[in-house]
């Protein structure tokens, strides 16, 4: 048996997939809602235009800043050519945002911009960077991105400081592919590798469903034979960017906020597309937010087959390749978590907003009108482990934990009754055990195996965290 790999700070997971659930009875599992904070930056600059996208928010905790990478692109004719840039924008909350003078490349008669990449063809068409987390890795090497579409292959850039990059090798690191989206790399602490989730096709060239590819490397340079990723039993479904990354304190898990494109599924009319001035190439088709989960490997889990955010009310989010996620999930507060949407596409307002999540809760398990349960795979646990759930409950709602051996049977002293009714909406509630007037924690039940036995009434479970006593 599999047992579920914890970082050096303990194990949290998320209730966005199955993977260490045993069973449930009687509850329901569910998508959190995002919530619309509105507009962060209007892509209003002459070299930035209604074709700007292709973003990327990464927040930058050693210099203490959030960075925003985005393409310029003022005018559809010169995509993939010299007209297209990439630009920065710089946060201190990742919610204010502003356009820092670089003064490595000019616009026409400004030679004070925001571009930090200039005729780099194709590199500024998709350049999507990561903060390199491997041990070891070079200052000068501290950022990491990959760049370029089917003709020239990925190329690798690297920077010191995420402003000024170069190319790393003179020839791409990835050929197999067609690229023509973000195709997203990060450090994987949990496999040990380098991975890239690519942009591929089912069929030959641009034919088929667009679809996602992963690669793997050691050393950011020589990189596996791209292999297409399994959704289970789900029909394919055109994603048009996988925006895949670690979840942010749970290494083990993959989240993908990826942008499902509807190709001719046309909502505008033609005049309705010229009352809203859109480039007459993008109203045709529409496009939502799902999410896509992973344990690494060639496989994502599509438990939730639906929308994870819909489009907006109003023709403007109807428009072909908006509603686009950028790359990026972050920690904008102590208990909140934003990321970034590519709105009002091929329009002169375009433009990318800010949506908010509270800490942990991407997806929870939920009981309503009776008791529900749900019973964990094994866990390994340390002695001094300390155990907090992150749960909301009704006025009359209730949660309750017991532990069970491996065998399913209850550990003395860490019941139901020992561990009372936990009421209250808390990111990190404490669970402990009351035996002779002694308060207990997870690792003093005297096991390295456990099962948690949760139970829920009127109530939402949306994680748990096994915290280890050296990390408290």
């Amino acid at each position: 048996m599999t047992l579920p790999r914890s970082d050096g700070h303990g194990l949290l997971e998320l209730m966005v997939d199955r993977f260490n659930i045993y069973s449930t009875r009687r509850l329901e599992q569910r998508l959190e809602e995002p919530q619309f904070q509105g507009a962060v930056l209007h892509f209003d600059q002459p070299w930035e235009g209604a074709l700007s996208g292709y973003c990327t928010v990464l927040h930058d905790q050693l210099l203490g800043n959030y960075k925003l990478y985005y393409r310029g692109l003022s005018d559809g004719r010169f995509e993939c050519r010299d007209g297209e840039v990439t630009c920065l924008a710089i946060s201190s909350d990742g919610i204010h945002w502003e356009r820092p003078e670089l003064g490595l490349h000019k616009w026409r008669e400004r030679s004070q911009t925001n571009i930090l990449l200039a005729n780099q063809v194709p590199g500024s068409h998709n350049f999507t960077p990561f903060i390199d987390v491997r041990p070891g890795t070079s200052k000068d090497e501290r950022f990491k991105a990959l760049a370029g579409v089917a003709p020239t292959g990925l190329h690798a850039y690297v920077s010191a400081d995420g402003i000024h990059w170069r190319r790393r090798f003179s020839e791409p690191v990835i050929s197999e592919g067609m690229f023509d989206s973000q195709n997203v790399a990060f450090w994987s602490e949990h496999e040990q590798v380098y991975v890239c989730y690519m942009r591929t096709w089912t069929g030959d060239g641009f034919s088929g469903i667009r679809t996602i590819s992963r690669s793997t490397s050691k050393d950011f340079f020589r990189w596996s034979r791209p292999r297409a990723m399994s959704f289970g039993r789900r029909p394919l479904e055109h994603l048009y960017t996988n925006q895949t990354q670690p979840y942010p304190g749970a290494s083990q898990i993959y989240i993908g906020i990826a942008a499902r494109f509807l190709p001719d599924r046309q909502v505008l009319s033609a005049s309705k597309a010229e009352e809203l001035q859109v480039d007459p190439n993008y109203y045709q088709d529409c496009s939502d937010v799902i999410l896509l989960t992973s344990r690494g490997g060639y496989r994502y889990d599509r438990f939730f087959p639906g929308a994870f955010l819909r489009p907006g009310i109003g023709l403007e989010h109807w428009v072909s390749r908006t509603n686009f996620p950028a790359l990026g999930l972050v920690r904008t507060g102590p208990t909140e978590l934003s990321f970034y949407l590519n709105t009002h596409y091929a329009q002169p307002s375009a433009q990318i907003c800010r949506y908010t999540l509270p800490l942990d809760r991407l997806g929870y398990l939920e009981a309503r009108q009776k008791w529900g349960d749900m019973i964990t795979k094994p866990l390994c646990i340390r002695s001094g482990d300390s155990l907090a759930i992150n749960m909301s409950t009704s006025a009359a709602g209730a949660v309750q934990v017991a532990l069970l051996d491996i065998n399913f049977a209850p550990v003395s002293g860490f019941g139901w009754q020992e561990s009372g009714l936990l009421i209250g909406n808390d990111i990190s509630r404490s669970v402990t055990w009351s035996v002779s007037q002694k308060v207990r924690q997870l690792g003093d039940c005297g096991l390295e195996k456990v099962r948690l036995a949760i139970q829920l009434y009127d109530a939402r479970l949306y994680a748990f965290r096994i915290q280890h006593a050296s990390d408290q």
